[in-house]
């Protein structure tokens, strides 16, 4: 057999699949619903600014409280402004991560956690920033990302 014809016989088993099993209507389009959703479970954190007495714990101007959770696991940020006028995140995670990440377009830092949840990134330029770390819940590996926000 030459490649042309297998190319037609394919394409005939193809023509006689679709007429006898045919791709339920509306199948594609609730399949892609479902991964995205399940995607954004797993991917994106609610982002809630904290106001009120976080943010005058130590009186300064240039403070920003962030935390941010997916339901099952927070991570708090406290991002500050150097004399440098870079910024310093200190955030607290509140479920064991091996390790949590920050992103700024291109450029990946990161920090592993103390046993009691507590990491922080020093100098860190201002800019769209991203966090991420990978939680273990019994034998499943979560992955909590935060969507983009400015420091």
């Amino acid at each position: 057999m030459s490649a042309h014809e297998d190319a037609e016989m394919f394409a005939r088993l193809r023509t006689l699949w679709s007429d006898v099993d045919p791709v339920p209507a509306g199948l594609i389009d609730r399949m892609v619903a479902a991964v995205a959703a399940d995607g954004l479970n797993r991917e994106y954190a609610l982002l809630t600014l904290v106001e009120g007495q976080f943010g005058a714990v130590r009186g300064e101007a240039d403070a920003l409280t962030l935390q941010f959770s997916d339901g099952t696991t927070s991570i708090l940020l406290h991002v500050t402004t150097t004399t440098s006028g870079r910024r310093r995140v200190d955030g607290w995670v509140d479920t064991g991560a091996a390790e949590v990440f920050l992103t700024q377009g291109e450029k990946t830092i990161s920090a592993a956690p103390e046993e009691t949840g507590r990491f922080a990134f020093d100098e860190v330029p201002p800019g769209l920033t991203r966090v991420r770390l990978a939680t273990a819940i019994g034998d499943e590996t979560r992955t909590l990302a935060t969507p983009q926000f400015e420091l």
